[in-house]
């Protein structure tokens, strides 16, 4: 059995945010059961934990005595099982995976650096002074993108990869701008990736441990 370690409760504001849902949705994709390994706020501290994942992070995968961590590698390997995720052809399945290091590689860099400086250090005042420039590198990387993409349904033409299973995760960590929504090419593309089945019921099985599990002042 496939088991896949997640936090139990995150702030609103992460719900649906955080990285075990590539995986969860790579798995719905591949149609691979798994079960999940909840953990509280601060077990990942614990010397355990960072015996599986070093830096502290979710998600790690377990199976028949593998652990993986870091969401790319594990998608990547979960990919390697199933042909809806990386395409029997060679040429297809090199293009694949060249868009999953796309997404973490040339857009989530860029990304998370904006969204930390929103959500986080807003009030700061090197963050102030940072926003303008981060914002103006993120929109060339997101004109870029949707330059690529041009009419496309997909990265790769009209067949989704896991390519874009990561890519639309990163570019959900936009969603407190309009970023996305400027660029009809991109809104287009995050969303039809987004009302697949498969997707739908990755968040709703991310989502539920944090509905039973929120504390009171934050329920």
């Amino acid at each position: 059995m496939i088991r896949v370690t997640a936090f139990a409760w995150v702030p609103p504001f992460a719900a649906g945010l955080v990285r075990d849902l590539r995986i969860r949705w790579a798995l719905e994709e591949a149609g691979l059961s798994y079960e999940e390994r909840l953990i509280q706020q601060g077990e990942q501290d614990r010397p355990e934990y960072r015996h599986i994942q070093p830096f502290g992070q979710v998600p790690v995968l377990e199976e028949d005595g593998l652990t993986l961590f870091e969401s790319g590698a594990i998608l990547l390997h979960i990919g390697e099982r199933s042909e809806a995720l990386l395409p029997r052809d060679p040429a297809a399945r090199a293009r694949a995976t060249q868009w999953v290091f796309a997404a973490l590689n040339s857009i989530e860099p860029h990304v998370q650096n904006l969204t930390l400086i929103d959500l986080f250090y807003t009030n700061e005042e090197w963050a102030k002074q940072r926003r303008p420039g981060a914002l103006q590198f993120l929109e060339k990387r997101l004109d870029a993108l949707a330059g690529r993409l041009g009419d496309s349904e997909y990265l790769d033409s009209d067949r989704f990869t896991a390519g874009d299973l990561m890519m639309t995760t990163v570019l959900r960590f936009l969603r407190h701008t309009d970023l996305v929504a400027q660029r009809p090419a991109l809104h287009d593309y995050q969303l039809r990736c987004e009302a697949r089945p498969a997707f739908r019921k990755a968040l709703a099985d991310q989502i539920a441990p944090f509905e039973r599990n929120a504390p009171a002042e934050a329920a």
